[in-house]
């Protein structure tokens, strides 16, 4: 199942001599932290810029998020049953006809 985080960034924070150009634009590489308790604004990501700096990575703060659509959901519907399996054909399906 999917999971939204709506991010925003300030994009004055953004380091301009991090973005890269690509085949069908600019870019810059971020990192998204989904933290399990909120802060005081109600947010539970941050967002940072990051970025290559000689052999290792750097990065720094440019905006955060909250949890959307997904996060409260299970992963297995409620009402889901799940069908036991016969001990005398488990692996049966192993040795029958393979179209390969």
């Amino acid at each position: 199942m999917s999971k939204l985080i709506k991010c925003n960034v300030d994009v004055s924070k953004i380091k301009k001599e991090h973005i890269f150009k690509g085949e069908k634009g600019q870019y810059i590489n971020v990192d998204i932290w989904v933290d399990d308790t909120q802060d005081k604004f109600g947010n539970d990501a941050s967002v940072k810029q990051s970025y290559k700096v000689g052999d290792s990575f750097d990065s720094h703060f440019i905006g955060n998020g909250k949890k959307g659509f997904g996060w409260d959901k299970p992963t297995v519907a409620k009402n889901a049953t799940v069908e036991p399996i016969d001990e005398n054909t488990k692996g049966d399906e192993l040795n029958g006809d393979l179209p390969f």
